[in-house]
């Protein structure tokens, strides 16, 4: 007689019968842990330190003759040098499946909020390999984020990944909640990295609301979380968008910031060792962006779009890190401080946005009207000084005089308030009308 038994029992079963491995902790320096007599252990596997006050989590960043130097997961008050660690036999595992939508995990992926245990999930590593690229279909579909600037002048497809650009304190956060409760997307995961914990509250319960929230997974690893925590939230976040994706699913994947992570690892690889380069960011980081990245997008059976924050310096848009998620990315939202302190929301920058791909999710006549408001705003750009001292004459400039016209047209049509969600047929309806007028 056959007995089957719960996934969860087997899972506890098989670790249980595993041979223990022990080593021991050699050194503590920083973020630097140092663990001898593992020598089957391989970089990213996890280690679990048995300290004085209780289990610690660490993941193997280095290897060296004998030794292994570790990342902890955790606060590494009560490790003592040769406290026992064990090896756990692999990298982080998580759980994925219908369950996680409305819940809020942290950064390895267990529940924060109070809610039930999850079981009867399937468990699987954080890292995937990418799609190959000639199996990604085209992106042909658009995308709505009930963003009218956005879903008419940079116009996202379903598998498009872009980044969102701006210095702290413009209005990407309060952007994404808009886009996460606007989205025609089944599926939000949403990756809040490295921000305030007083923020993950109010964008959870007042940004985001009990509606958006019921379709959405949130992922948070604060600022005062451990750098490899924060480094295996995005990884986490991104693994449970490409369970849903992989489910036949069209996710948007929402990650606040990509700065932030790109500082966990140099957090990381300087502890581990790495030289300084660039600004300050060692070889990993520039090495670790693609990777993350690439894993966005289209399959055979699903989508999942990537919108990334990036948080430049200075709101230089030439900073490292900036400068290399535009390599990257397919297309870019910039977003000025100068609307943002004039009252003028969502603060994005028209002109130096662009997305990529908004040829193949648009028609022609919506390019048409498109092209035809750029202009207009552009041509506006150049004549203003002349138009705010009195200088400017009239007939000098038919896209100027144009926009001069439409004004505050143009203007109602590119403000909107948070609560306001347009759906993006509406939002092509009121650009052609604008332009038209």
């Amino acid at each position: 007689m056959t007995v089957l038994f719960p996934p969860d029992l087997r899972e506890a079963a098989v670790a249980a019968a595993a041979p223990l491995h022990l080593g021991t902790v050699a050194e503590l320096v920083g973020l630097h842990l140092e663990v001898r007599g593992l020598p089957d252990t391989a970089v990213g596997d996890l280690l679990e330190v048995r300290t004085s006050t209780g289990p610690l989590l660490a993941e193997v960043a280095a290897l060296r003759p004998g030794s292994a130097i570790c990342l902890p997961l955790g606060t590494t008050t009560g490790v003592r040098a040769g406290d026992r660690v064990r090896a756990t036999g692999g990298p982080l595992r998580i759980r994925v499946g219908e369950a996680l939508l409305g819940r809020v995990l942290d950064g390895l992926g267990r529940p924060v909020d109070g809610g039930p245990v999850l079981a009867g999930l399937d468990t699987v590593s954080t890292e995937l390999a990418t799609p190959d690229a000639l199996s990604r279909p085209r992106i042909v579909e658009p995308l709505g984020t009930g963003v009218r600037a956005l879903d008419s002048l940079v116009p996202l497809g379903r598998g498009q990944r872009i980044g969102i650009m701006a210095g702290p304190g413009v209005g990407k956060s309060s952007l994404l909640s808009m886009i996460a409760r606007g989205t025609d997307a089944a599926v939000n995961v949403i990756a809040l990295v490295g921000e305030r914990g007083r923020e993950v509250r109010e964008f959870i319960d007042g940004d985001l609301g009990p509606e958006g929230l019921a379709r959405s997974v949130v992922v948070v690893a604060t600022s005062d979380a451990p750098a490899v925590e924060r480094l295996r939230a995005a990884f986490t976040a991104t693994r449970i968008a490409e369970w849903f994706r992989d489910g036949g699913r069209d996710v948007v994947l929402m990650m606040d910031s990509l700065t932030r992570v790109a500082m966990a690892q140099r957090e990381i690889g300087l502890s581990a060792g790495e030289p300084p380069a660039t600004r300050g960011y060692p070889p990993s980081v520039f090495g670790l962006l693609p990777r993350l990245l690439e894993r966005a997008g289209t399959s055979a059976a699903g989508s999942i779009t990537g919108i990334y924050t990036v948080l430049v310096e200075g709101d230089d848009l030439q900073d490292p890190i900036g400068d290399t998620a535009r390599s990257i990315l397919d297309g870019h939202v910039v977003l000025s401080r100068d609307l943002a302190t004039s009252g003028h929301f969502p603060a994005i920058d028209v002109l130096e946005s662009i997305s990529r791909v908004h040829r193949s999710v648009t028609t022609p006549g919506q390019q048409q009207d498109a092209g035809r408001l750029r202009r207009m705003l552009a041509a506006h750009r150049s004549v203003r000084e002349l138009v705010e001292i009195g200088a400017y004459v009239a007939g000098a400039d038919a896209d100027a005089d144009a926009a001069l016209a439409r004004l505050p047209l143009i203007e109602d049509f590119l403000r909107q308030s948070m609560d306001d969600i347009t759906p993006r047929a509406e939002a092509w309806d009121r650009l052609a009308t604008v332009v038209a007028s």
